[in-house]
């Protein structure tokens, strides 16, 4: 997977990775990772991961005492399916 850098951090982009399981009491020849996908902007991203951030702040809430918050995910690269920027 191409490192895109800092250029591309902000855009929307469509993910799909694989996903680890966890499995409990059952036969693990049964188990094997599950591709997932997402849709999000991307936060950041190093030689290793990116980072997806799905839900987000819309207004500055730094103002009135609230730290921003974010929710989404961080993805290995080594896990990464496929990853195209949504124009």
């Amino acid at each position: 997977m191409v490192n895109r850098g800092n250029s591309e951090v902000g855009f929307i982009f469509y993910v799909r990775y694989l996903d680890h399981v966890l499995f409990k009491n059952t036969d693990s020849d049964l188990c094997s990772p599950l591709a997932r996908e997402a849709v999000g902007w991307l936060a950041r991203e190093n030689d290793d991961a990116i980072w997806i951030v799905s839900d987000r702040s819309v207004e500055s809430v730094s103002n009135r005492g609230i730290r921003p918050c974010e929710s989404g995910l961080v993805v290995l690269k080594s896990d990464l399916l496929e990853m195209k920027k949504i124009e």
